[in-house]
């Protein structure tokens, strides 16, 4: 039988809705929390620094991330620098590269190197999870946010790649493993089981853990019950009084 109470992995919140967080803060499955640029522009935010501190001051004991969003390296550092000194409990997240194909392990390091806590986003590929742990303190935090769910919209099976970046990141053990965009439920479980560090997970998915453990004959029912509920909410009808059947591969048939 499936627990949530028994996992190992971590789970953080991926969102930026502000009244969302603060819902999501109260539940202590909860363990931290990630935003992007994409996430926040979703959810309205006009003011990204305003929106960050707001979230900061009222979530000050679990780990929350905030990205940069410059191309230009330099430019990078100093949002990087600023968004570090938000708060302690702050993750700076870095993209493995710019928009032109130019990778940001030296800055990585750099960052690294002042003892802030970096987490490398938009990481795909074994090569790049390579480069980071070349270029990562050991002795300073750091999560590396393999985009897994992506990963599988590719056709690829992305349990493979994760065990061995688990295992390139093995020499950092101040350095977490993140399983980034799941797109089912069962990526808990499976990040769970090899050991992966931290799994982000939106609200939608969130929703469905209140299934894990569910008896699969109830969930049986509650399916037929829902088509049934809205077969009828709809007013749907098949005209049943003569039924004449005009379909050769069940052959001719009428039935009154």
């Amino acid at each position: 039988m499936l627990n949530v109470q028994d996992l190992k992995v971590k789970i953080f919140a991926d969102g930026a809705d502000f009244d969302n967080l603060m819902r999501l803060y109260a539940n202590p499955v909860i363990k931290g929390f990630t935003t992007n640029p994409t996430l926040m522009r979703k959810a309205n935010v006009a003011n990204y620094e305003e929106f960050a501190r707001k979230v900061l001051e009222a979530i000050k004991d679990k780990p929350i991330s905030f990205e940069v969003f410059a191309d230009e390296f330099d430019a990078m550092e100093a949002q990087a620098l600023a968004i570090a000194s938000w708060g302690s409990n702050v993750n700076v997240k870095i993209p493995i590269s710019n928009t032109r194909r130019q990778r940001s392990a030296k800055l990585i390091g750099k960052l690294a190197a002042r003892g802030i806590a970096v987490n490398v986003t938009a990481v795909f590929s074994l090569e790049q999870v390579r480069e980071i742990a070349e270029v990562l303190d050991p002795e300073v935090p750091a999560i590396v946010s393999v985009f897994a769910g992506r990963i599988a919209d590719t056709g690829l099976d992305p349990i493979p790649l994760m065990k061995e970046a688990l295992s390139i990141l093995s020499c950092h053990p101040k350095a977490e493993l993140l399983w980034a965009s799941p797109r089912e439920l069962l990526n808990v479980f499976q990040a769970d089981e090899i050991g992966c560090h931290i799994i982000t997970v939106t609200s939608d998915i969130l929703a469905r853990l209140n299934n894990v453990g569910k008896d699969l004959n109830e969930f049986s029912l509650e399916t037929v019950k829902m088509f049934r509920s809205d077969a009828v909410s709809a007013n749907y009808s098949i005209e049943t009084a003569t039924i004449v059947c005009d379909n050769p591969k069940l052959g001719a048939f009428s039935m009154t």
